[in-house]
């Protein structure tokens, strides 16, 4: 079952134990716009700039249901519960946790070359009035290679093995996480406009047999390439997506 978020006219996919939402999807007579960051800039200062720019566009801040982070590099697990716990804080102070679950989806990787020295704003996305779009709009946040026992306990899929079948595996694993999302959120991958991959390793040959023929008629509008790593130590692939009526760059500065 999706939360809603009223005041920011999406619902959300909680994720269970995670600092931020599995997706999100505008609600009925309402689009997405996904903002690029051009520089990117340090996480601490862009949250005023997204503040800033959520005032100029006339939307409240609760509008926000995608993020995208970069950092220096891979976190381990306590430094990945430290780092979410200031996102978080700075979340709550904006009044945006929904019984104290955040409905902001994220991705936050790791580039491998030309990393940020810092947490990085790299981009977001929010909901905005647009009656005469028919198709949903909807944020993915990255998905990496975990997959939940019986029990709901998270498990790596195929643990340090980064061989041609242990990616396989991995990217199996990524897909159908993301499959279960879209068939919960009652999207569909034809609509998304933007796919991308976050990897240091060379998954081309599963392009033809595995990830294009899951992606229906967004694989056609090709697939985002990041050379980065996901977030905390041991992952190896990560994959989000997005539906958005509208991309803007706006400049830090």
């Amino acid at each position: 079952m999706l939360a809603r978020n009223a005041r920011g006219n999406y619902r959300f996919a909680a994720a269970r134990g995670m600092p931020f939402s599995s997706g999100a999807v505008a609600d009925s007579g309402f689009a997405i716009v996904h903002v690029c960051v051009l520089p990117m800039v340090r996480l601490s200062d862009g949250y005023g700039l997204i503040e800033r720019h959520m005032r100029e566009v006339n939307r409240p801040i609760h509008a926000v249901c995608g993020i995208e982070l970069r950092i220096p590099a891979p976190l381990t697990p306590r430094g990945f519960d430290e780092f979410n716990r200031g996102y978080l804080e700075r979340l709550g102070a904006w009044d945006v946790l929904i019984d104290g679950v955040n409905p902001i989806a994220r991705t936050n990787v790791a580039p491998a070359v030309n990393a940020p020295a810092e947490p990085s704003l790299f981009g977001f996305h929010y909901t905005v009035p647009g009656a005469d779009i028919a198709r949903p709009a909807f944020v993915l946040a990255g998905s990496a290679e975990m997959s939940a026992d019986k029990n709901g306990r998270r498990e790596l899929v195929a643990k340090g093995d980064v061989s041609p079948d242990g990616l396989r595996r991995k990217m199996e694993c990524v897909l159908d996480n993301l499959d279960q999302l879209i068939a919960e959120m009652n999207v569909r991958w034809d609509d998304a406009t933007a796919v991308n991959l976050y990897t240091v390793h060379d998954v081309h040959p599963l392009f033809e047999s595995l990830l294009l023929p899951a992606l229906g008629d967004a694989a056609g509008r090709g697939i985002g390439f990041h050379y980065s790593r996901p977030p905390m130590t041991g992952l190896e692939m990560e994959i989000d997506a997005c539906a958005a009526r509208e991309e803007i760059t706006i400049s830090a500065g």
